[in-house]
């Protein structure tokens, strides 16, 4: 079968004037495509490089492809960025990996998620969304819980997540609202701060999705409020250690992979997911969100997960493909 490989490089791209400094974080390195382009080519498919943008556009109209191999975040700061390829695979009929463009799009507007999955009975934060300033300096955070978490509404790859982030009180809110509001331009949420461990589930297939391992991250010196910023990310191997398989008690586990696979399925996620949580000092996960389009280089959550859970990284890659091939019954046994 010829497998189209679609990604954004983030070598390929340059900062816009204006843009943050994490602008291009979500994007992927030569190294991750490689590894990617090697399991296609383990599972006896021929792989062919699609790219993305523009260059995407190009090679999709003029290379025959039987299916498209997906991990393209789209480009600009738009809410429905990662849904630009699948809807174009669509428009030309064309099948491949991952969650269709409205689970996408639904999946990168925090807000909105946390609203969907809240309205299924899943444990949120207590959030409000700024959308601008105005609106920032009429509300009223009297009654707010604090400390807070301060993201944007529409970002992944914890862009504009950073130490400062946690803040302590509504003046120091105001300021970083304020900052947000114009390094990103779009709304930012402000979260209530679960004070509790960070844990991580990485999901895996459909009908139903399994979840492949549960990851929780601890920091290594003692921080009063850990928030796994982008610094931290950034220089994981030296500020955190990787509990896989978790240690927290069983009805703990229980009540985290079964919101796991609710939320999975109810934003309707197909073949792979990352899903984030806060657990609180009376052992009950907080949904954060969904990534339903995460990362697949060595320094991703997902594959460090793998790892300590036993699998390959090209044996997930191949996990991932397998399930996606599967739901087109012309390509399940190619």
């Amino acid at each position: 079968m010829r497998i189209g490989l679609s990604f954004d490089l983030k070598d390929a791209l340059t900062h816009a004037t204006g843009e943050p400094e994490d602008a291009l974080e979500e994007y992927d390195s030569a190294e991750t495509v490689q590894i990617i382009e090697d399991a296609i080519s383990a599972e006896r498919h021929n792989a062919i490089r699609l790219g993305g943008g523009r260059e995407f556009l190009h090679n999709i109209l003029g290379k025959k492809v039987d299916f498209v191999f997906n991990i393209a975040e789209g480009r600009g700061s738009y809410r429905s960025r990662e849904a630009q390829v699948p809807a174009v695979l669509e428009m030309l009929d064309i099948p491949y990996s991952g969650s269709d463009p409205q689970c996408l799009s639904l999946c990168l507007d925090k807000p909105l998620t946390k609203q969907i999955v809240a309205a299924a009975g899943i444990n949120v934060p207590r959030s409000n969304t700024i959308a601008g300033v105005d609106e920032l300096a009429a509300f009223n955070w009297q009654d707010f819980p604090f400390p807070a978490i301060i993201k944007p509404a529409f970002e992944g790859s914890s862009k504009g997540i950073r130490l400062t982030s946690l803040v302590e009180s509504a003046r120091q809110m105001t300021e970083s609202v304020s900052g947000l509001l114009n390094a990103y331009h779009q709304p930012v949420m402000v979260e209530e701060f679960i004070d509790g461990d960070e844990v991580t589930v990485g999901m895996i297939g459909n009908s139903p999705p399994q979840a492949m391992g549960m990851m929780r991250i601890i920091p290594k010196t003692e921080n009063k409020h850990f928030v796994y910023s982008l610094e931290v990310k950034r220089d994981y191997k030296r500020l955190v250690e990787y509990e896989c398989p978790i240690k927290l008690p069983d009805q703990t586990i229980k009540a985290i992979s079964d919101a796991s696979r609710k939320s999975f399925e109810i934003l309707g996620c197909r073949d792979f997911a990352r899903i984030d949580f806060r657990i609180n000092s009376n052992g009950v996960p907080y949904f954060l969100e969904i990534n339903p389009l995460p990362g697949l280089g060595t320094y991703s959550d997902l594959i460090i997960m793998a790892l300590k859970m036993g699998w390959t990284h090209r044996g997930l890659i191949s996990a991932v493909l397998n399930a996606a091939l599967k739901r087109y019954p012309q390509w399940a046994r190619a």
